[in-house]
């Protein structure tokens, strides 16, 4: 009895002891509760959707006509649902873009829905986004442009005083809001109700910022400002869809402004900042932010979004996805279609934890008491961690498997209510008897997910090497991701080299080249190899493991340009002129803007082929020019007498600037020549991306 007495004395003085240890003081700035929420939303949408949206333009004048807002089958039910079976949390609407024209009946302007033939001037886009998002429970953001290009009073005060009365409308009638977008452009040329002039603004304080500010609070307290100084989210500093491997969550704010040339630093943020101002990673799903038909074939690939994902929330960041609605007033197919891919290889990814269940050793653990105890780390709730003492800056955090466990991804978080602290770690895996080590980085902040080749560990440790105090891990999972299974792309240079390419090296790819379709067994592809003569190439990427296959991919290889050259131009620099030749559609050659009206290009492909065909590749820049789509073709055997035999339209090539083919009648020739007829557009220029021809069957 008197030991059992005892006993019991001894572990409840442990657990008083256990109780006095002092929780670690907060270190730097720290985050309110609005930005703790808002990064625990990780992913949401962006929903460009305008004016811009039926004038194919990324950035209106503001002299377009309310006329011209009319989309043909509007479901903004359909917007909130396929953002919800995508995963993300959340969706912010571009109430009004540079160019002023209103999503919502605002008494500010004329210049709006209300005057639209949509839905004969009743219709109410904000009204009904917020209503869908409330029913399919994901959160309502507004993007409101402080920038008006239609707006007669534009940089005076009369504006500013519209300006606040159309963010308090969108804050006061439409429920609650996560996030408050404000755009960083501001002041250059407009339609100024007519003016059509250059208006410039000192953004710094033309909008009387703390006003807004003041008015967000008061209206959305919950809300965060999303700025290139914030106040409370910062832009990353690139629309390309990532964060800098060292991601600081906090920046020294008060040298940021609208417009700030140092944005770069945006990236990175701060080690020495001032504030916590986190960062949101914003791209879109198409290479514009508006829905344009000549981008149908330009939606982002799963490897480049699973590669966004990774590189925004991965990176301590958010990652705020950009899809384009369409003139229908409807997500794109092909969009839904690959989010639902990413969702899919996500949840792949992230399916099985396997941390839980290990057990956990530190080198150090802050009052020696289980309070802060590395089990923390791995217990699956984010308000516990493990801390070392106060002084103890470099620790290890070690993880035993029960028995030997395939891990290839690790997800490390700390508990940034007292503030962002690692400055440098490194990952290891004890593999037999061997420490290997994974990865060695720099901050980790509110998540930070690493990818790795798979090994099979006994163990796992986690070694803070630097950090601004005692750290604080909350969070440590580890995961068997999958193989990412995409179709192989493929290459072809001019000489006639092939390579095959896919983003994850475990996959293995089998092809064919004489149009029969690959298998499991056909041969698989280890290095480039030559194909100097007409082929038809097929190709699936395998999962070795699951023994999944993708779709396949097949493309026609016609003769290798190794021996063609440009003969002659009608305009434009000759020097460049090979870009039309150098199999890589992402580059292209123009001719002179100084000469309207037809113009031609002559190539020698170097001796007499049997021709059936030629192909054009259109311009495939973000903001394309020049496409040609009327045409005349033309062959030589001697490059001096010529005969046409292919003349015509390029159909619908503006809006689908995929590889062009045109077939004639076989003919024996040398020499080619394409002679543009007319081109799209008001730039007297002509572009070729790439000019091939089809000899065979």
């Amino acid at each position: 009895m008197t030991y059992r007495i005892f006993s019991l004395l001894l572990v409840m003085m442990m657990a008083v002891s256990c109780a006095q240890v002092s929780p670690p003081a907060p270190v730097g700035p720290l985050p309110t509760e609005r930005q703790l929420a808002w990064q625990e939303l990780e992913y949401y949408a962006f929903i460009h959707f305008n004016m811009n949206t039926f004038t194919n333009m990324e950035w209106g004048t503001g002299g377009e006509r309310p006329e011209q807002f009319n989309p043909t089958e509007m479901d903004v039910r359909q917007w909130a649902k396929v953002i919800k079976e995508a995963g993300m949390k959340g969706v912010i609407l571009t109430a009004k873009h540079h160019d002023g024209f209103c999503l919502w009946p605002t008494k500010t302007t004329e210049h709006s829905v209300k005057n639209s033939p949509w839905k004969d001037g009743q219709g109410d886009v904000v009204k009904e986004l917020a209503a869908a998002c409330a029913e399919f429970g994901i959160k309502f953001g507004v993007y409101l442009s402080p920038w008006d290009r239609n707006a007669g009073n534009y940089g005076g005060p009369e504006y500013v005083a519209d300006f606040h009365e159309q963010l308090r409308e969108l804050l006061t009638d439409y429920g609650e809001v996560f996030e408050v977008w404000f755009d960083g452009a501001n002041g250059g040329s407009g339609y100024y109700g007519g003016a059509n002039e250059t208006r410039k603004i000192d953004s710094k304080t033309y909008y009387e910022w703390d006003k807004v500010t003041a008015m967000v609070r008061e209206l959305q307290p919950n809300a965060v400002i999303f700025g290139d100084g914030g106040p409370d989210v910062r832009w990353v500093g690139t629309e390309e869809g990532f964060a800098n491997e060292t991601n600081w969550s906090i920046m020294r704010r008060d040298e940021i402004y609208p417009g700030w040339p140092r944005y770069v630093e945006l990236r990175s943020g701060h080690a020495d900042g001032t504030h916590w101002l986190p960062a949101e990673v914003n791209t879109s799903i198409r290479p514009g932010w508006y829905y344009h038909p000549g981008e149908d074939h330009q939606v982002k690939s799963l490897t480049r979004l699973v590669d966004t994902y990774y590189e925004s929330v991965g990176r301590n960041g958010t990652f705020l996805l950009n899809l384009p609605v369409d003139t229908r007033g409807l997500v794109h197919e092909t969009d839904v279609q690959q989010l639902m891919r990413l969702k899919k290889q996500l949840e792949a990814d992230f399916k099985e934890e396997l941390a839980q269940g290990t057990t956990a050793a530190a080198t150090n653990v802050r009052g020696n008491g289980s309070a802060y105890r590395a089990q923390n780390a791995v217990d699956g709730k984010k308000d516990t961690y493990w801390a070392t003492d106060d002084g103890v800056t470099n620790a290890t955090l070690t993880l035993e498997f029960p028995e030997p466990t395939t891990i290839n991804r690790v997800v490390l978080q700390e508990h940034i209510a007292l503030g962002q602290r690692v400055a440098q770690f490194s990952i290891a895996a004890q593999v037999g008897e061997a420490w290997q080590p994974l990865d060695t980085q720099t901050t980790i902040g509110y998540k930070r997910i690493l990818r790795f080749p798979s090994v099979k560990a006994n163990a796992f440790r986690l070694e803070i090497k630097e950090a601004k105090g005692p750290p604080l891990i909350s969070n440590l999972e580890l995961y068997k991701a999958p193989n990412l299974l995409v179709p192989p792309t493929v290459q072809r240079d001019r000489e006639g080299r092939v390579r095959l390419s896919v983003p994850d090296t475990a996959v293995h790819i089998r092809y064919t080249l004489d149009g029969s379709e690959p298998k499991a067994t056909s041969p698989r592809y280890e290095a480039p190899f030559l194909v100097e003569t007409p082929s038809v190439l097929k190709a699936i990427a395998l999962d070795p493991e699951s023994g999944e296959v993708t779709e396949t991919v097949v493309k026609r290889l016609d003769i290798p340009k190794k021996d063609w050259k440009v003969v002659s131009v009608s305009s434009g620099n000759p020097e460049d002129s090979q870009k039309m030749l150098d199999e890589d559609a992402n580059t292209f050659w123009a001719t002179d803007n100084k000469r309207a009206g037809a113009q031609e290009v002559v190539i020698d492909l170097g001796q007499r082929h049997s021709l059936n065909g030629f192909t054009y590749v259109p311009n495939q820049e973000r903001y394309p020019f020049g496409i040609v789509t009327d045409y005349v073709f033309e062959v030589s055997a001697n490059g001096a007498s010529w005969r046409r035999v292919a003349e015509g339209e390029f159909s619908n090539v503006v809006n689908s600037r995929l590889q062009q083919e045109v077939r004639f009648a076989a003919t024996q020739a040398r020499y080619i020549k394409l002679k543009t007829i007319k081109t799209a557009g008001d730039d007297p220029r002509a572009t070729f991306a790439e000019i091939g021809v089809l000899t065979g069957g």
